[in-house]
């Protein structure tokens, strides 16, 4: 991997960790497109760990509320959300490294991402803030980022579909979405760094420190500009102008692997 490379990946990373057409997915392919094999594990991990940065930074005084009321019931409701995400990320463990591995259905996750957000986008709010949020609500955000483990199924997508599906209004179900994925992304680079290290693999697999160090650069400044865009747009734009990308995205991957004969194999 070169820095330019690292760099291309971690802007990848970045925009659509937060922008709701799946940033596994965008890694996934552009990785295949480089020809990269070697320390994308490692790299996955630096640039994931990266855009928790801009998180922590736009959300420190949420965040900061939490650290001071453990138990109150916003830090509740993350918990009630996250463990339906880590009971399906357990369970399904093997299916989702298989899927990743092959990346032979990506095209048709960026479709299903696509409905997800269009939906989303026609479902009539009930305008329910934090105050009448449930337990239930949480839970059922949680199942649907649990889903998003797929490579191409959008994280973000899926939990604000979730989010508006049980009449969350906009703007909280946004920042309740953002929350979350801290505690996914910590398990998920968790998770990574212990399959390295059960393997008996080096943490380094191949990638230098420049390709490391610009891509971790490059996701948490482009992670923040689209944090800042989605804060600013989402109350006011419709999710159906990202299903149209992720639909021509993911119909535009069917395609090649029709054509290549692959519709049922690895996607590279």
């Amino acid at each position: 991997m070169t820095v330019l490379q690292g760099f291309i990946l971690g802007i990848i990373q970045g925009l659509t960790e937060f922008w709701p057409i799946s940033s596994s997915g965008h890694l996934v392919l552009f990785q295949r497109l480089f020809g990269l094999k070697e320390g994308v594990l490692t790299f996955d991990i630096v640039v994931h760990i990266a855009t928790l940065i801009p998180i922590l930074f736009i959300f420190w005084k949420d965040i900061a509320n939490i650290l001071k009321k453990p138990f109150g019931k916003l830090p509740l409701l993350l918990v009630a959300g996250t463990i339906p995400t880590l009971v399906i990320g357990a369970v399904f463990h093997d299916f989702f490294t298989s899927v990743f591995e092959s990346a032979r259905t990506l095209g048709l996750e960026f479709l299903f991402t696509g409905l997800a957000l269009w939906y989303a986008d026609s479902v009539r709010t009930k305008n329910k803030g934090l105050d009448k949020m449930t337990y239930l609500d949480a839970a059922v955000v949680g199942t649907a980022q649990g889903i998003a483990i797929l490579p191409a199924v959008s994280r973000s997508g899926l939990t604000l579909a979730g989010a508006l599906a049980r009449g969350l209004n906009r703007e909280f179900a946004l920042k309740f979405s953002f929350l979350m994925s801290i505690p996914a992304i910590l398990a998920a680079a968790a998770k990574d760094v212990y399959d390295i290290i059960s393997s008996g693999s080096s943490l380094q697999m191949g990638v230098g420190a420049g390709p490391l160090i610009a891509g971790a650069v490059a996701a948490g400044l482009s992670g923040y500009f689209a944090i800042k865009f989605m804060l600013k747009i989402f109350s006011k734009v419709s999710l159906k102008y990202f299903s149209f990308y992720v639909f021509i995205l993911g119909a535009f991957i069917l395609i090649e692997q029709i054509f290549s004969g692959k519709l049922f194999g690895r996607l590279f």
